[in-house]
This record gives structure tokens, C-alpha cells and sequence, in this order.
């Protein structure tokens, strides 16, 4: 299966405690961070934004979780009745550079027909839920019934998922201003 039959799911709607201001607005370049995740996505692909809604460069679908806040399997319990293709890849708003291996992921989805995602891990032998392609009906069935405040990790133990090494900077989230400005100095020559 293609990446043609893929959309985007794009979790931007935290509360940032740790960044203290909504962190997917931040400028890396002349980009906020959402945007270059969401620019960075293939052209074929219908992109779902679960959060408040803001201007973008692209076209997106936005939406919000129930309740806004409700963490992030409450964003995709919102996200999933609007996805009309099998699969789906899942990716942090705060991740500017998560757009590069989405199409990778999706490919080694559709070569692995035993797996229900692939998700990536990181150097530090963490795996990365939201830089993640899945089935998308696997992904409906392991949706709890009151998916608020549900661990997401606890949403990849109801699947099959095969995890994939991911070099840094690709894993790279940005949850506090240090990891900002750890982004920023990737962006220097």
C-alpha cells in the first residue's frame, strides 16, 4: 500500500506546562513549529490538526479534543471519525523535524502486513508514539471508551507495532525553551 491512501494526524492542542506558552507557536527560522511540521508533510496527503485553530501555509482540517486538554488519545478518539484512508501517521505538533521519516514509516507499515503501526524510537531507546504510522481500524478498536487522560503508551500495548531506530535530530520534541534553542542551533551552519 502506497502512501497515497495516508493522512496526517497532527496533536497541537497541550497546555505546554513545561514551555509555558503554546510551544507549536514558536519560531524556528521564520517557521513556528507547527508549520514546519505540517509543511513538511507530503502534498498527497490530507493533514488533521487536533487543537485550537491557527493560520497555516497549507490546507488543514482542524479539530478539538473532548475535553480541549484531554491529552493526546483524546485528540485522536476526535481525530479517527474524520480519517477516511487505512492508514494514518500520528506526529507532535511540537516535532519540526518528525515530517522527514512520516513517509518511511508509512512505507515500512505497508511492507510489514503482521504489524498494526510502526512507530519510531529515539537514542535514547524511547519509543515515540507520536512519530508513528498506523492501521487506522487497529488504531479505532484500541481507542479506550473514555479515552481522556489515557496514557498513550497504554493505547501501543493493545497493538502490534514495530519499532524502528530514528536518528536525532528526527525525534527531537520540543517540550521546554532549552529544547527549543537545542532546535534552533540544528538549524546553524
Amino acid at each position: 500500500m502506497g502512501s497515497e491512501g495516508t493522512t496526517a494526524v497532527v496533536l497541537c492542542g497541550g497546555a505546554a506546562r513545561r514551555f509555558g506558552a503554546d510551544k507549536t507557536r514558536a519560531l524556528l527560522g521564520d517557521s513556528s513549529l507547527l508549520e514546519r511540521v505540517v509543511g513538511g508533510l507530503p502534498a498527497a496527503w490530507p493533514v488533521l490538526c487536533v487543537g485550537p485553530e491557527r493560520p497555516l501555509g497549507r490546507d488543514v482540517q482542524w479539530v478539538r479534543e473532548d475535553p480541549p486538554g484531554g491529552g493526546p488519545v483524546a485528540a485522536l478518539a476526535a481525530a479517527l471519525p474524520l480519517v477516511t484512508t487505512p492508514l494514518v501517521v500520528v506526529l507532535g505538533g511540537d516535532m519540526p523535524y518528525a515530517a522527514g521519516p512520516a513517509p518511511g514509516l508509512v512505507a515500512r507499515l505497508g511492507a510489514d502486513h503482521d504489524a498494526d503501526a510502526v512507530a519510531a524510537r529515539d537514542g535514547d531507546g524511547r519509543t515515540q508514539p507520536l512519530l508513528a504510522a498506523y492501521r487506522v481500524l487497529a488504531l479505532r478498536d484500541a481507542l479506550p471508551e473514555a479515552p481522556a487522560g489515557t496514557p498513550l503508551m497504554r493505547l501501543l500495548d493493545a497493538l502490534r507495532v514495530e519499532v524502528v531506530d530514528a536518528r536525532w535530530p528526527l525525534t527531537l520534541d520540543v517540550d521546554t525553551p532549552a529544547d527549543l534553542e537545542e532546535a534552533r542551533h540544528r538549524l546553524e551552519p
